[in-house]
């Protein structure tokens, strides 16, 4: 059987609002972005990785990691506002247009999602079978349950939905519910382009914990990884 070719992206411009250079703010003394270029390379399924980036710093970060920087990303894609698949697909274009290079699906990974291993990215490769179309990572949303949320109207609290349960019930009593976690979006190509995006009515979920889950906007959530990253460097040196 042929192996399927898989094109790994992390869009990582300069431009970003909460955290200044968000993508190699250093976490426990490394840049955020080789986490998840590291977890790239060890993956055994990719066949090419590469970053796609507007900044020439974090180009330069991204090649001294060993990854393939193949073009600045034009000023035009690198905005506040500019959505993800035109970048890819601009990335698909470009690769396709100098290198004549073609691929079967395609998965980005976000750099502000330094706890996703390569055996999460082949586990959910492996999931990407003839009945699917994409696979997503996601993750239990907890104690923050859509059914609990409320709205204020008219000054007053209402319950969000018509089924809210009592704040009181416990967390085990209601209905699990899963959210994006921002770690893996992996597509087959012909989908991606059709859907222009990482969903169809195909689509797998990759079920990832929550501590491995964070993805990092905030500096409170920067915080809140240094403290993961720290517990997991104490564990790693007491094997």
């Amino acid at each position: 059987m042929k192996e399927k070719k898989i094109l790994g992206i992390i869009p990582a411009r300069g431009g970003s609002k909460g955290i200044h250079k968000k993508n190699i703010v250093h976490l426990s003394g490394k840049p955020l972005i080789s986490y998840t270029i590291e977890a790239a390379q060890k993956s055994k399924l990719l066949t090419k990785v590469i970053v796609s980036t507007d900044d020439q710093q974090i180009a330069d970060i991204a090649k001294d990691c060993g990854c393939e920087v193949p073009f600045i990303r034009p000023d035009i894609l690198a905005g506040d506002t500019v959505l993800t698949f035109p970048v890819l697909v601009h990335a698909i274009e470009y690769l396709q247009r100098s290198n004549n290079e073609t691929y079967d699906s395609i998965l980005l990974l976000q750099p502000t999602s330094p706890f996703r291993s390569a055996e999460d990215i082949d586990n959910a490769i492996n999931l990407l079978n003839d009945e699917v179309d994409c696979v997503i990572s996601v993750s239990n949303v907890g104690g923050n349950h859509p059914l609990r949320m409320k709205k204020i109207v008219g000054g007053y609290l209402v319950n969000y939905s018509d089924h809210n349960y009592e704040d009181m019930r416990p967390r085990q009593s209601l209905p699990e519910i899963f959210i994006r976690n921002g770690s893996i979006y992996l597509s087959k190509m012909e989908s991606f382009i059709k859907n222009e995006g990482f969903y169809s009515p195909l689509t797998k979920p990759y079920v990832m914990s929550c501590e491995r889950s964070v993805n990092i906007d905030t500096y409170i959530d920067l915080m809140v990884a240094q403290e993961i990253q720290k517990n997991i460097e104490l564990q790693n040196g007491q094997e």
